[in-house]
């Protein structure tokens, strides 16, 4: 049985565990069906040219793990950002742990999807955001939202800074031989409010994990969202990671994004302004090696005028790495006066490594602007003899060109603990001491 099959008949055993009867449930079953008809994207789309799920799809995945696992907080206090005072939502193997996690409903909301689905306090909060933005005639959508039941659900009200960071992380036990994981997530951002948010899925075993992650984000007028994702998991892990962004008059919003590991990764963002006075920014580091693939796949829509973006991703790929841009900034005509900002700088360590790159502007406004930019290549072999020359040893000196290179997209990371983190992960993936404190 393929694993499209599997999941189709599998619906039926995940009624028996909601309400059938409300109206969340009529969306699923638009979005099942929706999915039975798309499937799983395959090269044939332009958009997944070079990316294929085929290696990953043909695992015999659980789709529900058949019990719930007890982790103690410091068997995997190494994966939190424990640095910092922060509320935090923890799910193993899909399920949320109630042990590991500190939530709250005092002046903001930070808990469960499943709370927010189910409670009638939310009816009006979900009515209005929920699958509002996650395109309806994308498969993995679909699939995500026929079966969105648990993730987290973030809800800062009108006039409100979050006093603490919110961390949202996903542990994969290993329990099962092979696990598929859909977590949703809902982030809603009221008027004149802020929040800051990291985001993580880790395995804790080598068991074959995929995870199939909805995030939608609405940024009203004049919020503020800060949100950090680290992939860091398993050579045995394939996360596809999509995340829409609504934004409103005036709102600031950021998502950094941090590749350092897993078996396959692609990253969906969308960035859809809605208003004027908006600022938007997708920033992203990626670091891998030996076969390991990662595909930026992004989207800007600038419809109303006065509004900037900003993109910079930087690549950095060894062995024999395959790494993926393609983003797109896509103006309106309405939307005169933009500033849109695109880069997309590489370095190939070895010879095998691959990068497609692909940056894309779309501008049917005439008072803009646009620019993009795309740069592969290996590295400065003057710097590279400049710094030998004064005594460093070559693995070191190339070590610190290479993070030179990735270093200004680390100097929009606004939380002094997560960049420290990063920082880390950075020179443990360079396998080399930086020669600074951390």
């Amino acid at each position: 049985m393929s694993l499209k099959d599997k999941l189709i008949s599998s619906f039926f055993a995940f009624e028996e565990q909601v309400d059938v009867s409300s109206d969340i449930h009529t969306i699923r079953n638009k979005a099942l069906k929706n999915f039975e008809s798309k499937g799983f994207p395959t090269k044939k789309e332009e958009a997944w040219k070079y990316t294929s799920l085929n290696s990953i799809l043909k695992e015999d995945y659980s789709i529900f793990p058949k019990k719930e696992s007890t982790i103690e907080y410091r068997d995997v206090k190494k994966y939190f950002i424990h640095d910092i005072d922060a509320y935090t939502i923890v799910f193993i193997d899909g399920i949320y742990s109630s042990h590991l996690s500190e939530t709250t409903h005092d002046k903001i909301d930070a808990c469960l999807m499943s709370s927010a689905l189910d409670k009638p306090k939310y009816k009006e909060i979900m009515e209005k955001y929920f699958n509002k933005i996650a395109p309806s005639d994308d498969g993995l959508n679909s699939l995500n939202t026929a079966f969105s039941r648990e993730g987290a659900f973030i809800h800062i009200p009108n006039n409100t800074v979050s006093d603490k960071p919110i961390q949202i992380l996903n542990l994969s036990t290993g329990n099962e031989a092979a696990l598929m994981l859909q977590p949703r997530n809902l982030v809603v951002v009221g008027e004149n409010s802020q929040v800051q948010i990291i985001e993580r899925h880790q395995s804790l075993t080598e068991n074959p994990v995929f995870t199939n992650s909805v995030t939608e984000i609405f940024a009203e007028k004049r919020a503020m969202v800060d949100y950090y994702k680290i992939q860091n998991d398993k050579l045995s892990a394939s996360l596809i990671d999509n995340t829409y962004v609504d934004q409103k008059d005036e709102s600031n919003c950021s998502v950094h994004t941090f590749s350092f590991g897993g078996k396959l990764t692609r990253n969906n963002l969308n960035f859809y302004q809605r208003g004027e006075h908006i600022d938007s920014t997708m920033n992203g580091v990626t670091i891998i090696e030996g076969k390991q693939h990662v595909d930026h796949n992004t989207l800007v829509h600038h419809s109303q005028p006065n509004c900037e973006s900003h993109q910079d991703y930087k690549g950095i790929f060894d062995d024999k790495a395959v790494g993926v841009f393609n983003g797109k900034v896509l103006v309106d005509k309405i939307a005169q006066k933009i500033n849109a900002y695109q880069s997309n700088n590489n370095i190939l360590v070895s010879d095998k490594a691959t990068i497609n790159s692909k940056p894309q502007l779309e501008i049917f406004a005439d008072d803009v602007q646009c620019s993009h930019g795309c740069t592969i290549g290996q590295l400065d072999e003057e710097a590279l003899f400049y710094l030998k020359s004064r005594g460093i040893p070559a693995k070191e000196a190339r070590a610190l060109l290479m993070y030179a290179f990735a270093n200004n997209v680390l100097e929009s990371v606004k939380i002094p603990e997560l960049k420290k983190r990063i920082n880390k992960l950075i020179a443990n993936k360079l396998n080399v001491n930086l020669g600074f404190d951390l």
